[in-house]
This record gives structure tokens, sequence and C-alpha cells, in this order.
């Protein structure tokens, strides 16, 4: 397979797993393209690569910078604005992991939290309500838990920790 062929599957293929963990398949191209290219990309270099719309392209590149995996970077002469994706994987990782924890476990949280507090906690059925609810709560926070150790840890530290969870 050619270099040129392995970024285009690469390219494809990202933005199809990324549907399934629930992130646009086309931030998710872009991401791929910037990761893979060895230069900053301009707007239209974006939009030409991936055969995409201006707004399209724009939309995605700021929503990249506000998961701040990808920031913009001046190239000197050059009036446009060109992007460059953060191609450290641990650094991406962690950064990702607490995204989807601020857009996807924190709002959990504090939904189940809400639904614990109820007026009529007297009968069975809203003693068995709370404790689902209190079921969700622990199992949320242990996931928040474990996600705020893979933020907050370096590489090697985390690495350990999994190996000793999975012995």
């Amino acid at each position: 397979m050619k270099l040129a062929e392995a970024k285009e599957k690469y390219i494809q293929t990202w933005g199809t797993f990324a549907t399934n963990w629930g992130i646009n398949r086309t931030m998710a191209q872009v991401h791929a393209l910037l990761l893979a290219s060895e230069k900053p990309l301009s707007t239209d270099e974006v939009m030409e690569q991936l055969e995409i719309s201006r707004g399209n392209a724009n939309m995605n590149l700021r929503a990249l910078m506000d998961w701040g995996i990808v920031r913009k970077e001046f190239v000197k002469g050059d009036r446009k604005e060109y992007f460059v994706a953060e191609k450290d994987v641990w650094y991406l990782f962690k950064q990702i992991t607490k995204e989807r924890r601020k857009r996807e476990i924190e709002p959990v949280i504090s939904f189940l939290e809400e639904l614990k507090n109820i007026e009529d906690k007297d009968s069975s059925e809203a003693k068995e309500f709370i404790k689902l609810m209190e079921d969700f709560s622990s199992v949320t926070g242990k996931i928040n838990n474990i996600m705020d150790l893979a933020i907050k840890s370096d590489d090697h530290w985390l690495v350990g920790k999994i190996t000793n969870l999975l012995k």
C-alpha cells in the first residue's frame, strides 16, 4: 500500500470509527487529516482534501480547537489561518477523556442526583427507585474516578495500574 492510499484509508476509517463513539464523522476526519499531515493545513486545504464545504470545515476546526486538540498556527507571509493537530497521543487521550467526561459523565451525575431527591420517599416503589438511582450513581461515579485518574496520570503510571487491574 502506498502512503497516500494508507493516509486516505486512515482518514476514512477513523471517521467511521468515530461515529461508533458518538463523535461527528467529519470532525474525526478533519482531525485525522491534520494528524497525518506533516505541515499545518489551511481551511482551503482541509476543504479540498476532504471534499467538504467551508462551513463544515470551519465548524469542525473550531470544535477541535474547543476540545484542545487542534490549534491555529500562523505561517509567515501568509494571511490565511493554518491548523495543526496535537500529535502527542497520550496528551490526545487525556484531552479527549477530559472533554468526554465533561460532556457525558458529569451531566449524568448531576441528573442522577436530581432524580434521587424525590418528595414522597416512603413508599416501597420510591425506595426501589432511589436505590436504582444510587446504583447508577455509584457506577457513574466510579467511571468518573477512573477517567479522572487517566486525565491526571502520566502514561507509565496508568499503564501499570491497568496492567494490575487486568491481572
